[in-house]
């Protein structure tokens, strides 16, 4: 699977948030101050999702106020990404990359092995973009517990 890296320009996406309303990058881009951190996670209400978009609620406001909007794209359908933003009182755009196009051209769909079981999904990946659309830092599966914390170091968050 093709990986993006930092200098590499953000593939722009239009995707349909929990609530069916499509949601592009550069729309995310244009309202952001300094940029935008879009993470891919792999299913939403297991575990793992749930410490890391509980972790990005609970930092939004110091990711807000150093200028970072953020948005998270599993590939899960709306209505499942609805149950889970209710659930869990989140506050910021989730959104259903149902085809894995998006997930393919962020170098973040392919093989994983859960056990014994191997198939191909969504794999825990973090983009910082800039506002430009430039690709500022791309960090491929990376642990649910302290990536939140470690992100916000390296934003100044």
């Amino acid at each position: 699977m093709p990986r993006l890296t930092a200098g590499d320009s953000a593939p722009d996406f239009t995707l349909p948030a929990a609530d069916g309303s499509p949601v592009t990058l550069s729309e995310v881009l244009a309202g952001a101050e300094r940029g935008a951190v879009v993470y891919f996670y792999p299913k939403a209400g297991t575990p793992g999702c749930t410490t890391e978009a509980c972790d990005f609620r609970d930092n939004l406001g110091s990711l807000a106020a150093a200028g970072y909007a953020v948005v998270g794209i599993s590939a899960d359908p709306p209505e499942d990404i609805q149950a889970f933003v209710e659930a869990e009182r989140l506050t910021f755009p989730l959104l259903s990359d149902a085809d894995h196009a998006v997930s393919d051209a962020y170098g973040t769909w392919g093989p994983k092995t859960v056990g014994e079981r191997t198939f191909d999904g969504v794999h825990r990946c973090t983009f910082v973009i800039g506002t430009d659309a430039t690709v500022r830092s791309a960090q491929y599966d990376v642990e649910a517990h302290g990536h939140v914390a470690a992100l916000r170091d390296q934003l100044s968050a």
